[in-house]
């Protein structure tokens, strides 16, 4: 122990008890990790972004991205420096903005991305990661249309975290049950806190990385049930459909694995488009969805079929 504070060495021992578990702030550092292998490796950026706040008219105020080369097992090898730029909006931020991020407008004054230095690094990936890229993808690509149809990973979506022992989804939350602690709420600290998630080892011995680009790199298949008779809403929803009020046409729709396609074929069948349940359409609109399309914006889909 060094001015009260334990020895990594002590702290995992008193993390192993069920009584007493101690964060650590969170340390990723630039380099070599000093495991995995070096042959096959393939390269990916953790993103986020802070924003003036959720609404449609709401615009990038910071750009954090940080790139990592990992082996053909899922672990991380490599990690790159750093990349954060702020931008002036034009605007006064909201006072909920300033509180949650520490963000000021004297901060953002005349600050601007470095467009070709973000395309340039999003580019040089085989994919992109964010730990809510339905959020995250839609700013990234309205600010930088360059950087659009890339390949996305979501390290909140695409990773069974119940499944590997933890409870919840949110990235403190996350972060904390594998033992450390960050910023929150700056895009730099929630990069780094989605590269350590990204470390992180499954009791089988998988990393979570492994497991979000299993699924992500595994087409999935979006259901439009179109005709769909008014009064099978109910039962649309329990299954997991929603409504699609932008779309033509309009319709309830799914997104299913690869793996239950056939299941979901075989219910719309038995459900919406027999002759019982008087569908206005043959059948559902089949699209095959690839992580250059998952997480897209509305106006973008897979291939139909």
């Amino acid at each position: 122990m060094c001015d009260g504070i334990p020895a990594p060495a002590a702290l995992f021992a008193v993390n192993g008890e069920d009584d007493v578990r101690l964060l650590r702030r969170l340390d990723v550092r630039e380099g070599e990790t000093g495991v995995g292998g070096r042959i096959d490796t393939t390269i990916g950026v953790v993103v986020d972004v802070e924003t003036t706040g959720i609404g449609d008219d709401d615009v990038v105020i910071e750009l954090a991205l940080r790139r990592f080369r990992a082996d053909r097992d899922g672990v991380i090898v490599k990690i790159d420096r750093p990349y954060s730029w702020l931008e002036d909006p034009g605007r006064e931020l909201p006072a909920d903005i300033v509180r949650l991020t520490g963000l000021t407008d004297e901060a953002v004054a005349g600050q601007v991305i470095d467009d070709d230095a973000a395309v340039r690094l999003l580019k040089s990936a085989e994919f992109i990661c964010a730990h809510n890229v339905k959020f995250d993808r839609r700013h990234v690509e309205r600010r930088l249309p360059e950087a659009a149809g890339l390949a996305w990973a979501c390290s909140c979506s695409d990773i069974d975290w119940r499944a590997g022992g933890l409870d919840g989804r949110s990235l403190g939350w996350l972060l904390a049950q594998v033992g450390f602690f960050h910023g929150a709420h700056r895009a730099g600290d929630d990069v780094d806190a989605v590269i350590a998630l990204l470390q992180h080892r499954f009791p089988d011995g998988g990393t979570a990385l492994a497991a979000m680009l299993a699924t992500a790199r595994a087409p999935s298949w979006r259901f439009s049930a179109v005709g769909a008779a008014f009064e099978l809403k109910d039962q649309l929803r329990l299954r997991g459909y929603r409504w699609d009020s932008e779309g033509d046409p309009k319709c309830w729709w799914r997104e299913v694995p690869d793996t239950r396609r056939t299941e979901e074929e075989w219910w719309l069948a038995g459900h919406v488009y027999s002759v019982e349940a008087r569908p206005k359409s043959l059948g559902p609109v089949v699209e095959r969805v690839t992580w250059h399309e998952r997480y897209a914006p509305a106006t973008r889909s897979g291939d139909r079929f």
